[in-house]
Parts: C-alpha cells; structure tokens; sequence
C-alpha cells in the first residue's frame, strides 16, 4: 500500500485536464520504463501495455483515465482577469475558492491564480451570497500585477490556455486520502501497481491483458478506441459514487451494475461478484445515475466486448473528493482476482477451456 499511496499522490500532483495530459503519460511511462514494460502510445494520446498470457486468442483490458476535471481560458476580461470555460462534467460552485495554475501554450511556464466570484466581496457586492456561480460571474484572479487585459496579454495568457486546480492531496493518519482529481488517478494507480508486483513474480496470467490509461475519459471518449482485436471482455476500474440512495461507501469496492448508458454486461457482474465473495473483498453492488465510463465509451463505440465497471468509493466526486484506504486495496484486490480468474464464455458461465 505504501508503493499505492506514493503512486496516487504522485499522480495527483501532476496537473492533467483533459486534452492537457502530456506530462502526466510522461511519468507513467518513466515508471514502466524502470518496470521494464513494453507501451505504445497511442495518437490520441494514451498507454498501452500488453502482457502475454497463457490464452492470446481471448484476452481482456483494463482501463483506467488520467484525464481530469479543468477549464481553459475563455477570453481576458478588461480588468484583466480571466474569464473560464469548464472541461470535464462539473459545477462551478465546486471550483469557487481554488487555487489554479494557468499553463501557458508554448512555454514550459504557469501562473498562479485563485478562482472567485467576481461579487465576491460582502463589503462591496450586496449579492455576494446570493448572485448564481456561473461563467459570467466567475473569474480567475491572477498572482500578478495586471490591472487591465494589455498587461495580462502581456504574460503570455491567450485564450485556449488550460486552467488546472491545485489537488491538495493528503494521507490523513487514519487512511483516508482527500484530494482532486481521486476520479481517476486512484485507478490508475491501481493498475501501475499491479504492474509493478506482477514484474517481481514468476506467476503467468491465464490471458493476455492489456492495460490501457486513456487521456479523454471526462469528456466522454478516452477508450473508445485503441481496442485490441483480441480483447473479449473491457473493464473500466473508475469510482463509485457516493450519496443519497447509493449503496457505495469509501471502504469497499463499488461494482457498478447500471449507469446512464445502461446496464453493465450481468455475466460479468456475476463473476466480479462471486471473486468478492470468494476471497472476501468487501464490496457493495450500485447504480451510478448521472455517470459514463471509458467502458461506456467503448459500448458506444461499437466495441464487441464484455463490459464492466468497478472502483474504490470516492466521497464528493468532482469536487474535493476523499476515499479510503480500505477501499483502494479492495479494488485492488478485485483487479487481481479478476486478471488471474477464469474466462466467461458468451452465455456468462465460466470455461476453463480457456486455460
């Protein structure tokens, strides 16, 4: 867990919005270096790894996104602050109150910032409590000394520069890990840390599996694509949702059965289900109603899988988000239980043939 925790915050730390996740697929790809895995890179920007397993002719994927929430600058307002235009499925009141960096395009250079309502002082404005948090009364407000857009055109700013938040990531005494952007470095570490035990074993998997980190995953596309032929079942590894009416909690794996693409493939949630119960992973079985996955994604792609959806329980998803401990090592557990389990074959029962 110590190797885990390191690679989650690492992650975090990284600023990755999507379309902005060069960085963020350098450093994975360093670390699978010292591994010694085999990658591709994909044209639109993910990693690929493949490990031979026992079976070619069936093999599996599993995804996770390092893509985040973020925003880009929308224009420079006369008084020279900046005026955001949000990437990614979230509210802007969750946003208000952070600090950010502004990632100049074509310099290896950011600016500071903090992200406010523009009515933001009570002495000043009357509506301060009440005016609606929304791109036209949000505004980044610069560390520098710029009173005007001139000066803020000046630094380098244009329009199209991405906006990232500072994670504010920490390992609290008593497990708990509270951070931005957990949704989804949380699995994506999951899998570089899979791949790093499995290179100090001798153990075979079963099947070929392929281990895809996709880099568009918030805006609804990461791993629709970039699908090996051979690949017969696709698991997301995402985050479960936590709230009213959810089952999900942060100390368990969340198996999504439903989200608002439709049902996950029951076969495969069967066999997730019976690995939990098998090796006692706690886990809590959920229905994601306002979600989609890189799994999703690839369903509507066209992809001709099985699909499905697990993940540790993320409190207050797309904003100042929290889990556990306990539920990343379930997840954990999952992951391995699953990559060294027997196939399903299309009806869902299991087929040793397979071996």
């Amino acid at each position: 867990m110590q190797t885990l925790t390191k690679y989650i915050t690492d992650f975090t730390n990284i600023p990755s919005p999507t379309g902005y996740t060069e960085k963020v697929m350098d450093y994975l790809c360093h670390r699978l270096d010292q591994l010694n895995y085999d990658y591709q890179r994909t044209p639109k920007g993910g990693v690929l790894v493949e490990v031979k397993g026992a079976n070619h002719q069936a093999a599996r994927l599993l995804t996770a996104h390092l893509d985040t929430l973020g925003a880009m600058v929308r224009a420079i307002k006369p008084d020279g602050r900046l005026k955001i235009d949000l990437v990614g499925g979230f509210g802007y009141p969750s946003i208000e109150g952070e600090n950010c960096l502004v990632h100049l395009a074509g310099q290896d250079k950011t600016i500071s910032g903090t992200i406010l309502m523009h009515q933001t002082s009570v002495h000043v404005y009357k509506d301060a409590k009440t005016a609606e948090r929304n791109q036209d009364n949000m505004e980044v407000r610069l560390d520098a000394k710029v009173t005007n857009a001139e000066e803020t055109k000046a630094l380098g700013i244009q329009v199209g520069d991405f906006i990232s938040f500072d994670p504010r990531t920490q390992v609290t005494e008593s497990g708990f890990i509270k951070s931005r952007h957990l949704d989804d470095k949380v699995s994506a570490a999951i899998l570089l840390e899979f791949l790093d035990q499995l290179s100090h074993s001798d153990k075979k998997l079963p099947h070929t599996t392929y281990f895809y980190w996709s880099p568009f995953e918030e805006v609804g596309h990461g791993a629709n694509s970039s699908i090996p032929n051979n690949v017969v079942e696709l698991i997301a590894v995402d985050m479960g949702a936590m709230g009213d009416d959810q089952a999900t909690d942060e100390y368990s794996v969340s198996i999504c059965v439903k989200d608002a693409s439709g049902p996950y493939h029951y076969g495969l949630r069967k066999h997730l289900v019976q690995l939990a119960q098998d090796q006692e992973i706690p886990y809590q079985l959920d229905i994601y109603p306002y979600y989609g996955s890189d799994a999703s994604a690839a369903m509507s792609a066209g992809a001709e899988v099985r699909h499905g959806l697990f993940g540790a329980g993320i409190e207050s998803s797309h904003s100042y988000e929290r889990t556990h401990l306990d539920s990343v090592k379930a997840t954990y557990d999952l992951v391995t239980a699953y990559i060294y389990s027997s196939m399903l074959v299309s009806g869902g029962e299991l087929n040793e043939d397979f071996y």
